[in-house]
Order: C-alpha cells, then sequence, then structure tokens
C-alpha cells in the first residue's frame, strides 16, 4: 500500500462517520476527527472561521441544525500526502434534515487538509461550497439558523 492509500485508509472512515454523526446531531466525532492546535480553518458553505474556540463552535451550531442524517458519501476526486500534510479534494453527497424540515440532498465540493500529529491524522482546514445546479443543497444551506 502506497502513503496515499495508507493515508486514505486512515482518514476516509473517520472523516464518514464525523459526518454522518454531525448530520444526526452529533458534533462530537467531527471534533475528535480535527486538530485542536492552531492553525485550524473552515471556509464552510455556511460560515467562515479560524481558530480552534471557532471551529469548535461552528461545529457544535452545525449539529443543532442536522437530524435525520441518512448518508453521507465522500467521492473523492485527488488525494495527496507530502511529510505531515495530507489532503483530499473531491464531492460530499448527504442526505438530511435542516431545521426540522424534510431530508433533503446536500451535495458540496470539498477540500479537506491533514496534518499528521502525535502519529495521527488531524484535519487542519475544511473549504466546502455547494455543487453548482444542485438546487436542495442552496435549499438546506438557507435554512441553517
Amino acid at each position: 500500500m502506497g502513503e496515499v492509500d495508507e493515508f486514505l485508509a486512515a482518514v476516509l472512515p473517520r472523516q464518514r462517520q464525523a459526518d454522518l454523526a454531525l448530520l444526526n446531531g452529533d458534533s462530537g466525532p467531527r471534533k475528535m476527527l480535527w486538530s485542536h492546535e492552531d492553525p485550524v480553518t473552515v471556509l464552510g458553505a455556511a460560515r467562515t472561521v479560524s481558530g480552534w474556540p471557532e471551529v469548535g463552535g461552528l461545529f457544535d451550531w452545525l449539529a443543532s441544525n442536522f437530524t435525520n442524517g441518512t448518508s453521507y458519501e465522500l467521492e473523492v476526486t485527488s488525494a495527496g500526502v507530502s511529510g505531515d500534510l495530507g489532503y483530499v479534494v473531491g464531492s460530499e453527497h448527504s442526505m438530511a434534515s435542516v431545521a426540522g424540515e424534510a431530508p433533503a440532498h446536500i451535495e458540496l465540493r470539498v477540500t479537506l487538509i491533514f496534518r499528521r500529529e502525535r502519529g495521527e491524522w488531524k484535519e487542519i482546514h475544511r473549504h466546502a461550497d455547494p455543487i453548482v445546479g444542485i438546487q436542495s443543497t442552496h435549499q438546506q444551506l438557507s435554512r441553517l439558523k
């Protein structure tokens, strides 16, 4: 197994678990996936924040808006590793309810950056935006309070 394959094997299952939990109102697994050491940043589809206190608070806020998360998949377009940094670029496909509305598809383009800390890959940056033309994503994001 090559370095990139090992990286993906380490981060993708944890990413899936963390995002499914978030889509069901639980920010804990995502907060465990992330580094708590600055710099950490989110250029999100809903909000942009930096620094662990703001990033952790963003995850709690997002989780408070989501329920009925029935699916989450990350379609990897590209990934790489260089020393203690790794990245994943791709598309997220999920289904969840926002603000108690009926579940709908949420489709996001994402760039995820990870840093190896004490032998474990921790996420340090997330950039996400809606995939063009997916109306349900825009509707769901507009419901975030």
